[in-house]
């Protein structure tokens, strides 16, 4: 039975360089010697293609290369389970995890790579105030506790000052993106999209920094998302922002994104309800629907009011089909044989070809034998292709945002709404996708996906990552902040108003659609250093060193903790299924229909040893996981060697073969 220490491939994130390294090394092994790369005879294979020239096109600045290798440094962090935080732990999809981003981003690789459908942020603006996320090179893990209040350090609050008057104004930002920007890709599907929030100051460096991690070629679209103009501007009022938009794999995307027209919804459910009321009398219904369109007159759903026809696809309005410049032959009646006339300077929308297939369905209304109307379903022509411009008043996200939280504690929120519309076009053809947003701020990714699965019925999970950014009511505008995290008697930080952002979506969610049975729940985690305590001995404490070393996990940490780190170092998701059984009076969990099952009791005895393995093995013969299973118990909780020895043993013989301990 292995321990797994501090340090290996089990104890840590993925190790993305030594991936890179098995990669390359499958492509091209004859360019590796002694393990390194012999990049003389790697440009071999590569001929022409190898640029190796001093200048080159691109954006370069002063600390780039670090914060490149800074994405590629495995964390040795954990994210810690909080159920008594989170909404319907049992049952929910989603997450919510309260730590720096770029460490959980790092802790996500193994279990989430290649999953996440759409990936949604709102970076930190480079507006020369306050700058939230500077990384420490050396340790950023303990960067982040002692900047968060949750270790001892002078340094407790806001992590630096990115004044507009410093000569690397740019480049701490570009050095904060970069590493999380290099992450997100390797999180993204290959069908997957990033949507990334920014105003003028950095919205060149973006591009050209999305342009080298992601190509050029998988650019999609510089969307412009118009707010209110502002009047105080002395040349022009910005009242702007943009989105930029890239894919991962471009020629893997859906082929056509759409978005639903504004007031269909409506109309649809309403024709569903009158085809449930009147079966196949279809003139009742459409006699129905046309008296639902004059009593909306005042609403979206009235522009549709052409589709007031009813039949047994749904909802449909006749069309004239023809049109200037179509195409102009003699058609013919397939019934009938006779030619319909085709009026002076108009043209037929289709070939006769065509318009038999259309007749054959029903789809042609003969008004007499020589004229006819084309039948449009509304179902058909729902979508709308995206503008590249969005607008939406930048007042009305926060008012609805203050009705809902019940007090104004976010300035300038996002719009639901706006990324509602995101997500739809991102994701409409897979309802069950992962939408991430690793600058959770107030929420409003989370809401926007809690939203889209209401309208459409869609299972979309979201994965949120805010810093629990601690908030000061000596600062005036975190001042209304403070005393609402007081007053629900939280921690005064960001990530509280996350969460009950999330709470209160939920629940208006429920309110206005009794009926909607979908997850509106969320799980809790927080980042923390390792549950494995790593060797840590000083030349005047050693005897003090080997007695901590003794037992491996940090002292008070739970099973629960300990369970979630071993999902998330060997790749499982975090909301993966957890059976928990008492097995020779232990308790015993598997993960994943079996992939890992853990015991980590903290005493086992050599009685209990014999029924212990068996009744594991036996319920692993039971679960029958399609893959190997990992088995790992607590090192410390064996009195010594010979019961660790003979449970091995024990599994091994029943085909366990990886069992390890911690």
């Amino acid at each position: 039975m292995e321990k797994i220490i501090a340090g290996e491939p089990q104890a840590r994130s993925a190790d993305i360089i030594a991936d890179n390294l098995e990669r390359l090394k499958a492509l091209f092994p004859e360019a590796f010697t002694e393990g390194k790369v012999d990049f003389a005879v790697l440009r071999q294979p590569l001929g022409d293609n190898v640029d190796e020239s001093d200048e080159k096109y691109g954006l370069n600045w002063y600390g780039k290369r670090r914060a490149r290798q800074l994405a590629l440094t495995p964390s040795l962090g954990t994210l810690r389970p909080c159920p008594e935080e989170s909404v319907d732990w049992d049952m929910t999809q989603n997450l919510m995890i309260e730590g720096d981003n770029l460490e959980v981003l790092k802790l996500l690789q193994k279990s989430y790579s290649g999953k996440v459908k759409l990936i949604y942020i709102d970076p930190p603006y480079n507006t020369g105030k306050d700058f939230v996320y500077s990384d420490n090179y050396r340790d950023n893990l303990q960067n982040y506790l002692e900047s968060t209040g949750q270790t001892d350090s002078s340094n407790s609050g806001t992590f630096s000052s990115n004044s507009e008057t410093s000569g690397r104004f740019h480049t701490y930002w570009l050095n904060m993106i970069l590493p999380r920007l290099y992450l997100a890709r390797s999180l993204l599907r290959k069908d997957g999209t990033i949507m990334i929030s920014i105003d003028d100051t950095e919205v060149a460096h973006v591009r050209l920094i999305m342009d080298d991690i992601f190509g050029p070629e998988n650019f999609i679209a510089e969307i412009v998302w118009e707010g209110a103009n502002k009047n105080d501007a002395r040349q022009i009022g910005i009242c702007h922002e943009y989105v930029i938009v890239y894919a991962k794999n471009r020629e893997s995307l859906q082929r056509d994104w759409g978005l639903d027209k504004e007031g269909v919804q409506p109309v649809l459910q309403e024709v569903k309800r009158l085809r449930g009321l009147h079966g196949t009398d279809y003139c009742a219904a459409s006699e129905d629907l046309a008296g639902w369109f004059r009593a909306n007159k005042a609403k979206p759903a009235f522009a549709n009011r052409r589709f007031r026809n009813i039949d047994a696809r749904g909802a449909y309005k006749e069309d004239d089909p023809t049109a200037p410049g179509g195409r102009k032959f003699e058609l013919r009646n397939p019934r009938t044989g006779q030619v319909i006339p085709l009026r002076q300077n108009r043209g037929w929308s289709f070939d006769q070809e065509r318009f038999d297939r259309l007749v054959g369905d029903g789809r042609i209304t003969f008004v007499t034998e020589t004229s006819v109307m084309v039948r449009r379903y509304l179902h058909e022509t729902d979508k709308l292709t995206p503008p590249s411009v969005f607008y939406q008043p930048a007042r009305s996200a926060s008012e609805r945002l203050n009705r809902m939280m019940g007090a104004q504690i976010f300035d300038y929120p996002k719009d639901e709404s706006i990324l509602g519309k995101f997500i739809q076009m991102a994701t409409d053809d897979d309802p069950n996708a992962i939408v991430m947003d690793f600058f959770a701020g107030s929420g409003t990714t989370g809401h926007a996906a809690l939203e889209r699965n209401s309208l459409d019925n869609g299972n979309r999970r979201y994965v949120l990552v805010q810093l629990p950014e601690p908030l000061d009511s000596k600062k005036s505008h975190q001042r209304a902040a403070t005393d609402y995290c007081d007053e629900l008697r939280r921690p005064r930080s960001i990530a509280e108003l996350t969460k009950e952002r999330l709470r209160r979506a939920a629940q208006k969610i429920k309110d206005e659609n009794p009926e909607y049975t979908g997850d509106l729940g969320f799980r809790v985690f927080k980042l923390d250093t390792s549950n494995i305590r790593a060797w840590n001995s000083k030349p005047d404490n050693l005897e003090g060193a080997l007695r901590a070393a003794l037992n491996h996990v940090e002292s008070g940490r739970t099973e629960e903790d300990i369970l979630y780190e071993l999902l998330l170092k060997l790749g499982l998701d975090l909301c993966v299924p957890i059976e928990t059984r008492t097995i020779a009076a232990r308790a015993v969990h598997a993960v994943g229909a079996g992939s890992l099952i853990a015991c980590l009791d903290e005493a086992i005895s050599s009685d209990e040893v014999e029924p212990l393995g068996a009744g594991i093995a036996d319920w692993h013969d039971i679960l029958d996981p399609a893959g190997e299973s990992t088995v790992v118990f607590r090192d410390s909780a064996f009195g010594d060697d010979v019961a660790k020895t003979n449970l091995t043993a024990i599994l091994e013989q029943r085909g366990l073969g990886n069992v390890r301990s911690l």
